[in-house]
């Protein structure tokens, strides 16, 4: 088969899914965060931008931008032509428009004005956890397992066939795939 040989095992040519689509103006907060503790400052922006949006009870969807570069290119994406260090987390969307980072947000929850921008958005029930993830909103992958690799059989003509792993398509690079149940 073309392009198949022992040195390129790892790599196939196998149509890979389609991009995720952008995220569409509605009635949502999205947060673009994220987890890791390389860059203290961030992170703890990233936390008191999440923890005003929990003190405000409202429904959000979180993308950690260093559990899945795709958040990584859909932010970039979103904010292209801005500054790059506009495109560092926190970058908070509501209801589908650009409201800013941490600095914005903080200063609009003391000023009284989130509240206002938030209203009609829907509430999420205190105390109120995911059934599938825990809050964690990845799992690893239902594929491979989080390996990041998949065990196809190619079937060649007169022969048996030969298994040949390649990469899944299926998750992230980090083995993981976004919770179906609360995203």
């Amino acid at each position: 088969m073309e392009g198949l040989d022992a040195d390129s095992f790892r790599f196939s040519p196998l149509p890979l899914p389609p991009p995720k689509p952008k995220p569409k103006p509605s009635s949502k907060v999205v947060i673009y965060t994220t987890t890791l503790r390389g860059v203290r400052s961030t992170f703890e922006a990233c936390c008191a931008v999440r923890t005003a949006f929990e003190a405000f009870g409202v429904s959000f969807c979180e993308r950690d931008v260093s559990m899945d570069s795709g958040f990584k290119q859909e932010l970039r994406d979103l904010l292209k032509g801005k500054e790059r260090e506009e495109t560092v987390p926190p970058r908070v969307f509501v209801k589908g428009f650009y409201v800013g980072g941490a600095e914005e947000m903080l200063r609009a929850a003391e000023e009284g004005l989130l509240g206002e921008l938030l209203e009609g958005l829907p509430r999420k029930k205190m105390g109120a956890v995911c059934d599938g993830c825990g809050d964690m909103r990845f799992l690893p992958c239902f594929r491979c397992n989080g390996s990041c690799k998949t065990a196809v059989l190619l079937k060649e003509e007169g022969h048996k066939g030969r298994t040949v792993v390649i990469k899944c398509a299926h998750c992230n690079e980090n083995g993981l795939v976004v919770c179906p149940i609360c995203s």
